[in-house]
């Protein structure tokens, strides 16, 4: 597990997916420090380090990257930790529009492709 701080290449995200999933790589952004956590079995062992770190829940989301794909589905907004209804989201996608821009945008910041 690691938070990327700078920058992460698709190369080394693709050797996560390898190391994991074969071909997707779990991954948590805070929206608010603009941090993604990356390369766990568990969104919640992200979110866990997430808030080891300073991150507060409310601006923990759930996402996953397939590092293989090179159209929009290379981002997916899917896991458990999303679920939060005292935040109007009752799914485990990200149902805030606003929300899933700024995680498209800080993706786009960090992973260099």
């Amino acid at each position: 597990m690691q938070i990327v701080r700078k920058i992460l290449t698709l190369d080394e995200l693709k050797q996560m997916a390898a190391d994991t999933f074969g071909n997707m790589v779990k991954a948590v952004i805070d929206v608010d420090r603009e941090l993604i956590a990356v390369d766990a079995e568990l969104h919640s062992d992200l979110e866990a380090l997430l808030l080891e770190d300073g991150s507060k829940q409310k601006n923990i989301w759930g996402i996953n990257f397939y590092p293989e794909i090179q159209s929009d589905d290379f981002l997916e907004f899917d896991s458990m930790i999303n679920m939060r209804p005292s935040q109007g989201n009752r799914s485990r996608g990200i149902e805030n529009e606003e929300i899933r821009k700024k995680i498209i945008k800080i993706a786009a910041e960090r992973i260099k492709r």
